[in-house]
């Protein structure tokens, strides 16, 4: 869509929420040809500028502008990532857009490996910005714009909002007021971002898994509908993946039109094909089959569906954010030697042996049920002894592959994530270390990327309102205490909960979003993946360490040690490779 004045022309994905109050500021000039959120952007551009209007959109975006006047061409990401953007040179040209198979489609272009950035996709199982899986091709970071006057030269890069900046601010502003008076505020400031979400001109509703992220969003969003929302699960038969039955308490409690989608293991392992395609580069969370299953489902009854992602990271809702602090106040009263000959004897006990004595002397969490994968937690357990600082757990914490340079031939890790849990350290302590540190990296190169492409192939459109930018400078406001207190996570977004629904129904461990893919793996997949981790594959490709891989997957396979996690980032990467949408693959013609 061009300007009125034909100077701006700009190409659109995504959605700007409050269109209609900035099209009010603009007011009857220039002389409107329709209703779109794209006119109103467009013409913004022409009024303020491109980064005063930028700063005026509420909403999820990714777009280039052409400017015709100085032959300038702008590339622009919302503000936390929630939609892509890729750019780079290929064959002399400069080249964007907003799917990584469409830059493959270029004539010249090689699919160059990047061996470094998959080292990283190794450690993470998703690659950080700005890396792709390919050399010379790069993701636009959240908040930032691309200036670009001609091919020749490479582009220039700013940030018109930074979620580093937001928190400096926000620490130097802390709220001071009751706990009642700031949940009221949050409950206000979060009711106006998830009912500018909501509205829409077609069938409308949300996820709800029934813990507090999305719990809380169907409760506001249904304190604000004349009409029962529409909420969409999934269940799986394996009593330890599945959720749905809390999700339908929530739903009963709040009066929603609910509807549950119980999905047996067949159906399932039949989105792992489709994966390659739906990613563009390799992306291993194995919570990619349940969102995109809800996602189909969902799909079948509205075109748009509210999440509850971002609550964890605004909110100190992981576990890491307890657990670190915790393990660190252990690990240094005891000397350092020590430590190491405690990992030591730990690690020589295999998994299946340390099971084996837990379930026969029947030990219990005081308060609690009894622990699963005793053996696997301890061996994890046993690789922290020997770290130096709550970062260096933290950063273990993150990883998957802990020296994934020795599994990728030929490698060297980029300093991405490492490097900003560094610039991080004048927080106040590690918990808003973490937090920050998940908020420009794992959120949206891990969790806004599994929903956007897994919604978005089934022609669903997410929409995420605990990420509207004033609810995270709102959030960066809060004192620590008002989000961890007393060993309890999200403590004030539960405070607006529990207006709505009875903790009851919503207090209980937290359990995530994932599958069984260890079982999967020595059963359904084991074909499959066998195939993908024969010695003859990886030996032809030249890209992983060989005996490495084969080590893990036989002992895998064999039940001595669950590696389910490190094999599924090899596997999701040789499926991408082997369905030629992968790199390594002939120039396309």
């Amino acid at each position: 869509m061009s300007s009125s004045s034909g100077r701006y022309m700009i190409v659109f994905n995504g959605e700007v929420y409050n269109f209609e109050e900035v099209r009010s500021q603009l007011g009857s000039d220039p002389k409107w040809k329709g209703r779109s959120d794209t006119e109103v952007m467009v013409e913004a551009i022409e009024r303020w500028g491109i980064e005063s209007a930028v700063c005026r959109f509420v909403g999820m975006f990714a777009f280039a502008l052409w400017d015709r006047l100085e032959s300038k061409l702008y590339l622009v990401r919302d503000r936390l990532g929630i939609k892509p953007m890729y750019y780079g040179f290929v064959d002399g040209n400069f080249v964007f857009a907003s799917e990584l198979k469409a830059i493959r489609h270029c004539p010249a272009f090689d699919g160059e490996l990047d061996r470094d950035a998959l080292a990283l996709y190794m450690r993470h199982n998703y690659v950080p910005a700005p890396h792709t899986i390919y050399k010379g091709i790069y993701k636009l970071q959240p908040g930032s714009i691309l200036a670009l006057n001609s091919a020749q030269r490479q582009p220039e890069l700013r940030r018109y909002w930074s979620a580093t900046q937001i928190a400096d601010d926000g620490i130097h502003s802390r709220l001071d007021c009751s706990d009642a008076e700031a949940t009221e505020q949050l409950e206000q400031k979060m009711r106006e971002a998830i009912g500018l979400r909501m509205i829409a001109d077609v069938p409308l509703g949300a996820f709800l898994s029934g813990g507090i992220d999305s719990s809380t969003v169907v409760a506001l969003m249904q304190a604000q509908s004349n009409r029962p929302v529409k909420t969409f699960t999934i269940g799986f038969h394996e009593h330890d993946y599945n959720e749905a039955a809390h999700a339908k308490r929530i739903a009963e409690h709040l009066g929603t039109e609910h509807t549950e989608l119980y999905v047996t293991a067949h159906e399932a392992l039949n989105v792992v094909p489709l994966l390659p395609s739906m990613y563009d580069e390799p992306f291993a969370d194995v919570s990619q089959i349940p969102t995109f299953l809800v996602s189909k489902l969902a799909r079948q009854r509205v075109t748009v569906s509210l999440s509850g992602d971002g609550g964890d990271e605004l909110f100190g809702g992981y576990a890491r954010y307890f657990l670190t602090r915790k393990i660190w106040q252990y690990l240094k009263r005891v000397p350092r030697p020590f430590r190491k000959v405690a990992a030591s004897m730990i690690s020589s006990i295999p998994p299946a042996r340390i099971d084996a004595v837990y379930r026969h002397a029947k030990l219990v969490i005081p308060g609690k049920a009894q622990w699963s994968a005793v053996g696997d937690k301890a061996h994890k357990f046993a690789g922290f002894l020997d770290l130096e600082s709550p970062e260096s757990i933290y950063m273990r914490a993150l990883s998957h592959w802990t020296e994934p340079i020795e599994v990728v031939l030929g490698s060297r890790e980029p300093d991405t994530v490492s490097g900003f849990i560094r610039q991080a350290a004048w927080l106040p302590g590690i918990e808003e270390v973490m937090m920050l540190t998940d908020l420009v990296s794992y959120l949206p190169d891990d969790i806004l990327t599994k929903v956007d492409r897994a919604s978005m192939a089934v022609s669903l459109e997410a929409r995420v309102p605990l990420l509207d930018h004033r609810v995270v400078e709102f959030a960066w406001r809060l004192p620590l205490h008002l989000k961890i207190r007393d060993g309890i996570s999200k403590w004030i977004l539960r405070q607006v909960l529990y207006k709505y629904v009875p903790a009851a129904l919503v207090e209980r461990p937290k359990m995530g979003f994932g599958v069984p893919i260890d079982s999967w793996l020595r059963g359904p997949l084991r074909e499959w993946a066998e195939d993908l981790l024969s010695t003859e594959a990886l030996k032809g490709q030249g890209v992983f360490n060989v005996p490495s891989v084969r080590r893990r997957w036989e002992e895998h396979v064999s039940g001595s040690r669950n590696w389910q996690y490190l094999i599924w980032d090899v596997l999701v990467f040789q499926d991408w490779l082997r369905n030629g949408v992968g790199a390594l693959q002939p120039a396309m013609s």
